[in-house]
Parts: structure tokens; sequence; C-alpha cells
């Protein structure tokens, strides 16, 4: 009987193939490996017990490890400005969103102003009366808010603060100028609350 060929396997032998993983950085951790822990876990047979990283795969985790901490310190900066910007509007709306309010409450309130100024044209705010009390305290009271008059006798008109009622050609004039305050206007910062409504002296 023929002998069997060198190329054929015995009927004991292994059909499946035997891997050997030489590499010495676990590709799932990223950490090396020495013989002893890769013979532990049978993946891969080291060169022997002592192997150690070669100098590339040391530059290799040196580098990889200067990218990450740069990517990371790129993150944080990152972080910390778009922080600093949202502090930034919150207070800024926060700010607006309080000027809203007060000018608000003050707009409902300009009627009783409105009156005491009459009041006080008609001669009926006399010193250290009850309503002379009442009407110095409340304006002193919106002053403290930033609360401001608008409109004066002989300055310019400004269609931005003002409202003509009435315009009265003059001689002598030669730019539109307000000649009486109808009803003085109130503005809150930057805010126009209300408009002053007066009569216009215009060029004849």
């Amino acid at each position: 009987m023929a002998s069997q060929d060198k190329g054929q396997k015995g009927p004991n032998e292994s059909e499946e193939p035997v891997i050997r993983n030489k590499r010495k950085i676990d590709p799932e951790t990223g950490q090396a490996r020495t013989g002893d822990a890769a013979n532990a876990d049978g993946l891969i047979q080291a060169e022997g017990p002592d192997a150690e990283l070669s100098e590339e795969d040391t530059a290799l985790l040196a580098e990889a490890e200067r990218d990450l901490v740069a990517e990371y310190r790129e993150r944080a900066a990152r972080a910390e400005a778009e922080l600093k910007n949202f502090r930034t509007r919150v207070e800024r709306d926060r700010g607006a969103n309080r000027e809203a309010v007060i000018a608000e409450v003050i707009r409902t309130l300009l009627p009783a102003i409105d009156d005491l100024d009459r009041a006080e044209a008609h001669g009926d705010l006399t010193e250290g009366s009850p309503l002379a009390i009442v009407a110095q305290k409340l304006r002193a009271g919106f002053e403290r808010y930033g609360l401001r008059r608008v409109g004066e006798v002989g300055e310019p008109f400004d269609p931005q603060v003002h409202e003509a009622i009435v315009q009265v050609p003059t001689a002598g004039v030669t730019v539109n100028t307000v000649a009486d305050v109808i009803e003085p206007g109130y503005g809150l910062g930057e805010r126009l609350i209300r408009a002053a409504k007066v009569a216009v002296s215009v060029p004849e």
C-alpha cells in the first residue's frame, strides 16, 4: 500500500489554520502588549518573554497621546468660549427685558403724571400740600429708573422724538423749531416711551 503524500494531512491533524498575531500594540486598548500578557490570553505569540516596544511603536504612541491632549484642550477652550458668550447673551437679554417691563409700567402711569403737571400749571400743587408731596415722590421714583422728559421750547424739531400738532409760520425762523410743548414726551434710556406733542415754528 502506497504511503501518504507529504502534502496530505493525517486524520488526527487539525484542519483550522493557526493565526499568530505578533502585534505589540493591542488594537482595542492601544496599550503595549508584552509576551507574557499575549500568551496568557491566547491571542498572540510574542517573540520572547522580554519583548518590548520598538522605537517606531513608541514614537507612534507618543504622537497619538499628543494629538489626543491637543484635541481635548481645543474642545475645552471652545466650550469655555461658548459658555462666556451664552452668559453675555443672558445678561443682555435680562437687562433688555427689565427695561421693557419698567417702560410698560411707566407708560400706564403717564396719564397720572400729565394730570399732576396740569394741576401744577393751574397752581393746585401748593408747597407742602398732600397732592404736591405725592407728585414729588412719584417723580422722584421715576427719575431713579432713568425716566427723562422729552421736548423743550426752542430746540430743533426732531420727528424721531417730536409729534407736530400744529405748524406756525414764523418770520426769522430758518429751521423747524419747537415753539410750544403741548404734551411732554418721555424716554427711558435709549427707549422712547412717548413722543412729545409740540407746536412747531416753520420758516415763512
